[in-house]
């Protein structure tokens, strides 16, 4: 019999798990539908990980909840094993173990029935007498059984110390079975080797497993930790004052004198161990800087590997370049500029050039005519660019097919290092690397060492754009050493003019503050100011925009826009909008469904991005998709992309999140045909002239920007975008410089992210 309401004594319940109404990936809290042997109950804690069908043994209380009644608390609980027909099918059919289906869990349970957990475990071979179960599929079905049940046994340990299941699942498939012994001697090593779990939960942990607050291992932790956070703001490196600054924030510790000495007395262990390296920088003198290893080497790769592609000689028949020039210039339809002749004959005859400029200057036509002049050459070619979508772009306006960086490079998710690299290098004469902007140090460093010495490359993109997402900042770099040739296109072309977007694009980066249109139903350019007192106000000019406005511009709400954001957070962050949009767009239907993930909930239909790169999966970190289907057996969410289908369990929905939506960083080298643009006083530690400059020129259509006119005018006076510590320039300005690519332990795009 169910116990009273306000018993609080702990008590112990004992049931299958029927359905999971609601649970978190980061924390587990989860809110459980619990069939005990009488009746079905509400159970609600955190919890390691739940399948359908599992066996439990809680202890709690009940408790009686204002809006959703009675509910059972769990304080603690264990794992028992299923003990029913019923329970025992339920489980398999779970999707817990790869290889076992609804209909195959019914099989097997018809054929062993109590006994199918002992087979599954000392005697599973005699699955074979099950129909449609092959030797092969045994071995699969085998290691799915194993790992489920190590998996188990880590997440179980992880949530004793705090750690969230998503987290925990990625914790066990870094280190397999020897999680548990390796957490326990030493935490902080998750904050190294774990994308989301940083100093404060490793030393969480660390605190419960008696590690002293003045520790070595604690501080030394610390130290990295400061610089890998360092990398994820782009920087490559931190001066010794800023990384000591900053490391002692984090430690807290109270006696601030002695705490700066201990750490810099480990800074100096972590250099003698070569966990750290150390160099004075001719742009910051008398400073010394610190790298992580893996950031140092891929500056010292790149100008390496630059320097003796730039030195090697290249052969050309400058008569046969002048002549096709000219020829081409009087039959093309594509007109060229004579600074954009220039740029065709300059990538013609060097082995390295950089072309860059803004929006309308014709920076795709001219590398057309300059692809278009290689293949004249009897040169093969290959076009690529960072992302999918960027791709895409180049491939339309080339009229050739063009690939992401990573396919071009041949990354292979098995061992997580490109297959070209110096010693392997690209097959192409020459190389076009579009959107040039978006490469972080570590990608451009496995570029230009896949490049051979024989080749020439073209790098195409607008330095005045933000820098990429992930550390360095490698296009401004490369131009501010001048050691690279450099052609930059300023004419922007007629058709070009007529475009207010283009426009106020070159007019903001030059520091004024364009007359943008005021919004009216009847608009006669294509970039709108809509004013907008506060960020509640500007919410509800959202929804009228997405609801009246847009679809009797002739746009589709749900297609056609995108919404970019300077912030995550806030009122009228990425969040908040989303949510909104997603209620006029992807309303709930009654016969439809609807999970929650964290603060989100996932539907049918909606838009999403991922958050992170997936290279098993080949999904990369800004990529939109659309949830075409959810098994609410075995509770993965299906996402259709451009290119391709991904499933998510839902310990992987942490992933991604709604992309009604985002933020610009997230945008950069994609283009939309509607972009809104909130502008609020309440984001303005997020906006600057580089940020609404590269978030302006998303739009190919219209682009209407929302907001306070006082937040417009701080993002154009704000033209810092924050100086990233890099030493890429002087390393390219240096007379000599020891090779050290072929050494550099590096070519593993993985490592770039630790």
């Amino acid at each position: 019999m169910q116990p009273k309401a306000n018993m609080m004594n702990i008590e112990e319940l004992e049931g299958s798990i029927e359905s999971i109404v609601f649970t978190s990936a980061k924390t587990g809290f989860t809110v459980a539908r619990l069939q005990t042997v009488a009746e079905v109950v509400t159970i609600v804690g955190n919890f390691a990980s739940l399948n359908l069908g599992q066996s439990l043994i809680l202890s709690g209380t009940w408790r009686t909840h204002s809006r959703y009644g009675l509910q059972f608390q769990v304080e603690n609980y264990r794992e028992a094993l299923p003990n029913t027909i019923a329970s025992l099918e339920a489980y398999l059919s779970s999707g817990a173990i790869r290889g076992i289906g609804s209909a195959m869990a019914k099989r097997i349970v018809d054929r062993f029935g109590l006994e199918t957990l002992t087979i599954l475990e000392s005697d599973i071979d005699r699955l074979i007498e099950v129909k449609g179960i092959a030797q092969s599929k045994i071995a699969i079905i085998q290691s799915s059984w194993l790992e489920q049940k190590q998996t188990h046994s880590i997440m179980m340990f992880l949530q004793t110390y705090g750690i969230g299941r998503s987290q925990a699942v990625k914790v066990f498939k870094r280190y397999g079975e020897d999680a548990i012994e390796i957490v326990s001697q030493n935490p902080y090593q998750l904050a190294a080797d774990i994308r989301g779990i940083g100093f404060h939960s490793a030393d969480g942990i660390a605190t419960q497993l008696g590690i002293k607050p003045d520790s070595e291992a604690r501080y030394r932790s610390a130290i990295l930790h400061t610089l890998r956070e360092a990398g994820r703001d782009g920087h490559c490196f931190l001066p010794q004052s800023t990384l000591v600054e900053r490391t002692a924030r984090l430690l807290a510790r109270p006696d601030y004198a002695a705490q700066t000495e201990q750490i810099e007395d480990q800074i100096v262990y972590l250099v003698a161990t070569q966990e750290l390296v150390v160099e004075e920088s001719r742009r910051y003198p008398g400073r010394l800087g610190y790298y992580l290893p893996a950031f140092y080497y891929a500056e010292m790769s790149i100008a390496t590997r630059l320097k003796l592609l730039l030195l090697e000689p290249l052969e050309i028949d400058h008569h046969f370049v002048e002549t096709w020039m000219q020829q081409y210039c009087e039959s093309s339809d594509l007109l060229l500029s004579q600074e954009q002749r220039q740029a065709v004959i300059l990538a013609a005859t060097q082995r390295v050039v950089i072309l860059t400029g803004g929006p309308g200057v014709g920076k795709s036509h001219t590398t057309r005519a300059i692809v278009e002049l290689w293949e004249a050459m009897g040169k093969q070619v290959a076009l690529a660019s960072p992302t999918g979508r960027a791709a895409r772009r180049l491939s339309e306006l080339t009229q050739r097919d063009a690939s992401t960086l990573h396919r071009l490079l041949e990354y292979d998710r098995g061992s997580g290092y490109f297959q070209r690299d110096h010693t392997r290098p690209l097959k192409a004469d020459c190389i076009v690397v579009d959107e040039f902007s978006m490469t972080d140090v570590f990608l451009a460093n496995a570029l230009i060492k896949a490049v051979s010495l024989q080749s020439q490359l073209l790098i195409v993109g607008d330095v005045d754009q933000l820098p990429s997402v992930g550390a360095g900042a490698v296009l401004r770099d490369l131009i501010e050493s001048e050691q690279v040739p450099v052609i930059r296109l300023t004419q922007v072309w007629r058709q070009a003019q007529s475009s207010a977007i283009i426009c106020h694009a070159h007019a903001l980066n030059r520091g004024e503050v364009p007359e943008i249109e005021r919004f009216s139903t009847t608009p006669r350019s294509d970039c709108l100011w809509m004013p907008s007192h506060s960020p509640q106000h500007g919410i509800q000019c959202i929804q009228q925009l997405i609801t009246e406005t847009i679809p009797r511009l002739g746009f589709n709400a749900f297609n056609d826009v995108q919404i970019l954001c300077p912030m995550i957070k806030g009122d009228i962050g990425t969040k908040a909008i989303n949510a909104v949009v997603q209620a006029l767009l992807n309303p709930p239907q009654a016969d439809g469904f609807e999970v929650q993930a964290e603060e989100r909930k996932f539907r049918i239909g909606d838009r999403v991005i991922q958050l992170e790169n997936d290279y098993d999966r080949e999904v990369m970190n800004g990529e939109l998709g659309i949830i075409e289907t959810y098994d609410a057996q075995r509770q993965i969410l299906g996402v259709q992309f451009e290119e391709h289908w991904v499933e998510y369990q839902r310990t992987e929905w942490d992933q991604m999140t709604l992309a009604y939506s985002i933020t610009g960083h997230k945008a950069q080298g994609s283009e939309f045909p509607v972009t809104i643009v909130p502008l609020f006083m309440q984001n303005t530690v997020m906006l600057s002239r580089p940020w609404l400059y590269t978030t302006l020129t998303r739009a190919k259509q219209l682009a209407i920007l929302v907001g306070q006119p006082q937040a417009l005018r701080q993002a154009i006076s704000q033209c810092r975008d924050k100086r990233r510590y890099t030493l890429l320039s002087q390393r390219l300005q240096e007379e000599q410089i020891v090779p050290s690519f072929s050494s550099n332990p590096q070519n593993s795009h993985q490592n770039s992210h630790n």
